[in-house]
């Protein structure tokens, strides 16, 4: 299932040192005297995100997609599924229900078998017919990571993952899911907001 990572485990090993290695050289400073502040001023609030984040997923009602693909085209083959799902949903007039997602049941180190997937509210009053049908989401413990830029680097991201599960000694389902914070149909591929989760043994 792994196969999905590029190595990069060194690189995103050597990265995380050196933001650890930064914040503590600036803790180790010699604290600034108090500074001055108005009863209106207000903290900085931290933006950052956690690298994981523990989480459960509840079933939902979808409509899928099944298809296979290769992973130098990964982003056109999955967008292309999105777009025949939107105009179903569309013509259907389905309320959605959360964001689409890719959920990826099988891939090796060429390619990956997937359904692409939109969460509705209620099941549709036309079944679909085709390609296109109606299942449930994947449910049960996980963990979520966010990607945020480029498709083509999300293997950057997967790798920091894999390096993350052997380190806390976790073992992960062999399924894992995108879920596009960003719409995969309309959003330029190198600024996406990608939800990776990874269910849980």
């Amino acid at each position: 299932m792994w196969l999905r990572f590029a190595p990069c485990i060194a690189a995103a090993a050597l990265c995380l040192a050196t933001v650890v290695a930064g914040s503590q050289a600036s803790s180790a400073q010699t604290p600034p005297a108090p500074a001055t502040t108005s009863p209106t001023d207000k903290p900085a609030s931290s933006t950052a995100e956690p690298f994981a984040e523990d989480t459960t997923l509840t079933a939902k009602t979808i409509v899928y997609v099944k298809g296979n693909g290769v992973w130098d085209t990964a982003f056109d083959t999955i967008s292309s599924s999105f777009k025949k799902l939107k105009a179903y949903v569309d013509k259907e007039g389905l309320k959605t229900d959360g964001p689409p997602m890719t959920i990826f049941t099988q891939t090796d180190d060429t390619g990956f078998q997937f359904q692409a997937a939109v969460p509705i509210a209620e099941p549709p009053k036309n079944p679909p017919r085709g390609d296109i049908a109606i299942g449930q989401s994947p449910e049960g413990h996980a963990l979520k990571f966010v990607h945020h830029g480029s498709y083509d680097e999300l293997d950057n991201t997967y790798e920091a993952i894999t390096n993350y599960l052997d380190e806390k000694r976790l073992e992960a389902k062999d399924m894992f899911i995108e879920q596009y914070e960003t719409d995969p149909v309309t959003t330029d591929s190198r600024k996406l907001t990608v939800d990776v989760l990874v269910l849980l043994k």
